[in-house]
């Protein structure tokens, strides 16, 4: 692309953003209202679309593991990974899913224990060991087989094929990618960015304004969390400055050792026997039950498939809205390694310690709740990590390590995203100027701040899960792109050798 067609994509996304932010501050009840509207057509119409290409995704990757394709590099023959991979893994963990472990890792396994089962009866025995198989579901190879697509399809042409690495590029073996389709798509993945990772954003400035009022009772209030956001926004800023091998890797390892601490204190803390015991039967359960999970719409049951609509089509819109950002930022990270190597690292390393993670918060918590009456679940969302912790040991210290490991998140989220939206709208830069990552590190706040003043949290899931449709189309065409162009390279190196 040239440089007036770097504009056009990067004017156009950040119109469309400027304008979301203006319409919500102008006329916030208005925003609601369309959001709400929009998003419920998209997940009742389109459910079963979201469950169907989402495995399809899932699919895809194990073939790229079994399959010859997997000695592929991603990047040239001679090219070696740039991180090793205690750091490559802290890199991708702390990109796809910091700040949502942090929100719903006591959280979701309560809701769906206490008051939101999928299929039994709420508090019961039997909710118990379902609530842990679909979290097990929502946050394992579905979501990671997503990213991965992305990142793979974006690093193969960019490495490989020295393609640009927009989104637009990784389609080039069917249509022009620098023509006006290339642009629109481009700006498609943009502002599905821009919306998942707002949705991130409001999360984990909503969890820091309820960790510090559980620990003071000063109360949750717009302003605080709006006061909450600018702070992290001029720190992530800073950081965005210094470049992804110093402060968004230092701040990834940071992220990885904080957290590494807190998990290992509610294993020791905790009921640790409960845990490992949930964990082994869950690991079991959800592999046995994994392509009924996966493909259970509910079509004769209006409640169970309210319930998909609000967890599962959320989550998978939610996975889909951050994979231009998770796999571009991934795919950067990950030149020099194998298909195969890609692949299995990112679906089964990430996926057993958010097992692991979720198994000893959340069981933890379902311990608490069923067995010694804590009532965690009457607290507010936000708040069910810090109930959680107030009924351990070393409650308050805890607490406050666990609000300093939310704004890391927060700011590498932050961080990562300028760099991701830099580059998406720079012709695919991996080195983006800085005025621009300001730009949108400017926007990524703006948006979060807007979305929660006009509908709190739930104004920002309703956007990112309309931001997300027209980008799944575009996954679905990365992929045929990405077969078409393995095909051809794979006959030439065919040919090649029986010359």
């Amino acid at each position: 692309m040239n440089k007036k067609k770097i504009g056009a994509v990067f004017y156009w996304s950040a119109s469309i953003v400027l304008l979301i932010v203006i319409v919500g501050f102008f006329a916030p009840d208005f925003l609601e209202t369309v959001t709400a509207q929009t998003q419920e057509m998209i997940s009742s119409i389109f459910g079963w679309y979201y469950l169907i290409i989402v495995s399809i995704f899932v699919l895809v990757c194990l073939f790229f593991i079994v399959s010859p394709y997997g000695k592929i590099k991603l990047g040239k023959e001679e090219d070696q990974p740039e991180f090793k991979l205690p750091s490559w893994f802290a890199l991708l963990f702390s990109a796809g899913m910091g700040t949502g472990l942090l929100f719903w890792g006591a959280a979701e396994p309560i809701s769906h224990y206490a008051l939101d089962s999928p299929t039994v009866e709420p508090g019961s025995d039997e909710a118990i060991l379902e609530s842990m198989r679909f979290v097990f579901f929502h946050w394992g190879l579905h979501a990671w087989g997503i990213y991965a697509i992305v990142a793979i399809c974006l690093g193969y042409f960019k490495f490989r094929k020295e393609e640009s690495g927009t989104i637009s590029s990784a389609l080039s073996p069917l249509m022009d990618s620098e023509g006006a389709w290339g642009m629109i798509i481009n700006v498609i993945a943009v502002v599905a960015t821009v919306s998942g990772i707002a949705t991130t954003l409001g999360f984990g400035a909503v969890q820091i304004n309820g960790g510090i009022t559980f620990l003071t009772g000063i109360g949750e209030s717009f302003l605080f969390q709006l006061g909450i956001i600018a702070v992290i926004t001029v720190l992530y800023l800073i950081s965005s400055a210094t470049g992804i091998q110093k402060g968004i890797r230092y701040l990834s390892n940071t992220n990885m050792v904080l957290a590494g601490v807190l998990l290992l204190f509610v294993i020791i803390a905790g009921p640790t026997l409960f845990s490992l015991n949930i964990f082994t039967n869950t690991i079991g359960e959800y592999l046995q039950s994994l392509p009924e999970m996966s493909f259970r719409i509910a079509p004769t049951d209006p409640d169970a498939r309210a319930w998909i609509n609000d967890w599962t089509i959320f989550y998978w819109a939610w996975w889909m809205a951050w994979s231009p950002y998770v796999g571009t930022f991934v795919a950067r990270v990950s030149k020099g390694r194998t298909l195969r190597q890609f692949t299995v690292g990112v679906l089964l390393a990430p996926s057993i310690v958010g097992f692991i993670w979720f198994s000893f918060l959340g069981g933890s918590s379902i311990f608490l709740e069923s067995q010694q009456g804590a009532n965690l679940s009457s607290l507010a969302t936000e708040e069910m990590l810090f109930g959680l912790l107030d009924h351990l040991p070393l409650a308050t210290v805890m607490s406050i390590l666990a609000i300093v490991l939310i704004a890391i998140f927060f700011i590498t989220s932050g961080d990562s995203a300028t760099f991701v939206l830099g580059m998406q709208t720079s012709n695919g830069d991996t080195n983006p100027a800085r005025r621009v990552k300001f730009i949108w590190g400017i926007l990524l706040s703006a948006i979060a701040t807007i979305l929660l003043y006009s509908g709190g949290l739930q104004a920002v899931e309703n956007t990112m899960i309309i931001a997300a449709f027209p980008f799944s189309i575009v996954m679905l065409l990365m992929i045929f792109a990405l077969l078409k162009a393995l095909r051809k390279e794979r006959k030439e190196q065919k040919q090649a050798n029986t010359r």
